[in-house]
C-alpha cells in the first residue's frame, strides 16, 4: 500500500487548477450508454473511481476509447450483457447508476449491491421506490438488484428523503419512459443539474433540475453529443481549506463560484479573506482563525463531503466549534486520527465539539475514507513535523494528482510505498535482477 509522507509548516501559496466533478462524471458515464450513437465526454477527472466505471461499462459490451487523460468516447450500441459484476461494484458505489441507465434504455438491469467508502449507511430504498413507481419489477436476490419492465410509464413521485443518487438514477430511467414523470423533494446538487443537462444534450426532455421539482417528458431514443463535465466543487473546497489551515494564499482556477457559496460563507465566518472572480476564487488566511458552528445539509447547505476539511481547520481555530453531521453517521472517524496529532475533540452521536489548539504535532495516521484522507493531508501540511498518511488509495479514488497539486503550491509531500511493502518490493527487485543476470548469461 502507498502512503504520503508530509513535512508541514509551509503556507500554501499560488494557483491550482480544479478538475471535473467526480460525482457528476460517474453518473454521466453511466448515462452515456443510453444511446446507440457515439458520445464524447471531456473534463473527466483521471481518478480511480472513473477508471473503474469505464471498466464496468466496457465489461457489458460498450466501446470505450480514451482519447487522453480527460476525454473519452463511448458507444453503447453493442451492449448485450445487462449484468454488472460485483468486482466493479465493490470498488465504487456509483456504479448503481448503471441501473437507471440500463433500465431506461433496455428495460432490464442486474447490478450487485454497491460498496464504496465506509461513511455510514446509504440505503437505496428511494432508488427502488422510484423504479417501481415507473412500472419496473425490482427484486434483490443473491446480493443483486434485478430490475426489469415491459414498459416504463411516467409517474408522480415524492421522495421520502432527499437523495442525490436516487434523484439521478430515477431521472435517467424516466428519461426514456412513456409520458410525463414529476419528481418532488429531489436533490438540487450541481451534479444533478449537470446530469440533466447532459441527458438534454442527447435529446431528453428534463426541466426543473436544481429546484424542488423535476419534470421529465420521456423520449423514445437519445442521440450523440459532446459534453464537458462541470468543475469539482469538493476538490476546489479542499484546496480552499488547505489555504486556511496553512495560513496560505491560494487561488482555485476553473470553478463555478456559485457552487461554492456554502464553503465560502464558512471561510469568511472563520476569518479568511475570500475574493471571487468569474471562474476562480482566492482564499487568504493571515491570522489565527476563529471558531464557528457547522451543520451539513443537502445543497445549497454546507456539503457533507466538506465536513472533514473544515473539521481540521476548526481544530486549529481559536475557541470552541461544533460540527453537526446530518447526512452520514460514520463521518467522524477521522477525528480519532486527528486526536493523534493533538486535536482536542469530543464526539456525541452526530455532533462533535472541537476545542481549537495552537498547532498539531506530526504523527502516523490512516485515511478512513476519501474526504477524510484529504483532510488528514491538510492537517499534516499545517504541522511543524512529519506526518505519514496511510491508506491513500481512498484519496486516489477522488483526487487527481493530489500530491503534485499540493507541491505546486509549496507543500512538501511525497508518495512512498509503506515500509512492509517497500521491503517486499526490494526483495522482488533483488530476485528479478538476480534471475535476469542468469538469463542473460545463458
Amino acid at each position: 500500500m502507498e502512503q504520503y509522507i508530509i513535512k508541514g509548516g509551509n503556507p500554501l501559496v499560488g494557483e491550482v487548477e480544479i478538475g471535473g466533478a467526480k460525482n457528476a462524471a460517474l453518473a454521466i458515464l453511466a448515462a452515456a450508454i443510453m444511446t446507440d450513437e457515439t458520445v464524447l465526454i471531456d473534463n473527466l477527472p483521471d481518478v480511480n473511481d472513473i477508471n473503474v466505471m469505464l471498466e464496468a461499462i466496457s465489461g457489458i459490451g460498450a466501446t470505450v476509447q480514451r482519447l487522453d487523460r480527460h476525454t473519452v468516447k463511448i458507444n453503447g450500441s453493442a451492449i448485450g450483457n445487462f449484468n454488472i459484476e460485483y468486482d466493479y461494484i465493490k470498488k465504487i458505489r456509483a456504479s448503481y447508476y448503471l441501473l437507471g441507465a440500463m433500465l431506461g434504455k433496455y428495460k432490464r438491469a442486474e447490478v450487485a449491491l454497491p460498496g464504496g467508502c465506509n461513511i455510514g449507511s446509504r440505503p437505496i430504498d428511494q432508488h427502488l421506490k422510484g423504479f417501481r413507481a415507473l412500472g419496473a419489477d425490482v427484486d434483490i436476490e443473491h446480493g443483486k438488484i434485478v430490475a426489469e419492465a415491459e414498459h416504463l410509464r411516467g409517474t408522480h413521485l415524492y421522495f421520502d428523503v432527499v437523495s442525490v443518487g436516487a434523484t439521478i438514477n430515477v431521472m435517467m430511467a424516466a428519461a426514456m419512459a412513456d409520458g410525463l414523470t414529476i419528481m418532488e423533494n429531489v436533490a438540487k446538487e450541481p451534479h444533478v443539474v449537470d446530469v440533466a443537462n447532459f441527458l438534454n444534450s442527447m435529446g431528453a426532455n428534463i426541466r426543473g433540475a436544481g429546484t424542488d421539482v423535476i419534470k421529465i417528458r420521456g423520449v423514445k431514443s437519445l442521440h450523440k453529443t459532446e459534453y464537458s463535465i462541470i468543475p469539482d466543487q469538493i476538490e476546489a473546497g479542499t484546496f480552499m481549506f488547505a489555504a486556511a489551515a496553512t495560513k496560505g494564499d491560494v487561488t482555485v482556477l476553473n470553478v463555478i463560484p456559485k457552487h461554492l457559496d456554502a464553503t465560502i460563507s464558512k471561510l469568511v465566518d472563520i476569518g479568511c479573506e475570500v475574493e471571487e472572480f468569474d471562474d476562480a476564487v482566492r482564499v487568504v488566511a493571515k491570522n489565527r482563525l476563529r471558531s464557528t458552528q457547522v451543520k451539513t445539509l443537502p445543497y445549497p447547505g454546507y456539503p457533507t463531503d466538506m465536513q472533514p476539511q473544515i473539521g481540521v481547520v476548526l481544530a486549529l481555530a481559536q475557541g470552541t466549534s461544533t460540527i453537526t453531521e446530518s447526512i452520514f453517521e460514520n463521518r467522524f472517524k477521522y477525528l480519532d486520527e486527528l486526536a493523534r496529532m493533538g486535536a482536542v475533540i469530543k464526539v456525541e452521536g452526530n455532533s462533535a465539539t472541537i476545542e481549537g489548539v495552537e498547532k498539531f504535532s506530526g504523527a502516523r495516521v490512516s485515511a478512513p475514507d476519501l474526504r477524510a484522507g484529504a483532510a488528514l493531508c491538510i492537517a499534516g501540511l499545517a504541522t511543524d513535523g512529519i506526518t505519514i498518511v496511510d491508506d491513500i488509495v481512498y484519496i486516489q479514488r477522488g483526487y487527481e494528482r493530489f500530491e503534485e497539486k499540493l507541491r505546486g503550491l509549496g507543500g512538501i509531500i511525497e508518495k512512498e510505498l509503506a515500509e512492509r511493502e517497500k521491503k517486499q518490493q526490494e526483495r522482488i527487485d533483488k530476485y528479478t535482477a538476480k534471475y535476469t543476470k542468469k538469463d542473460e548469461a545463458k
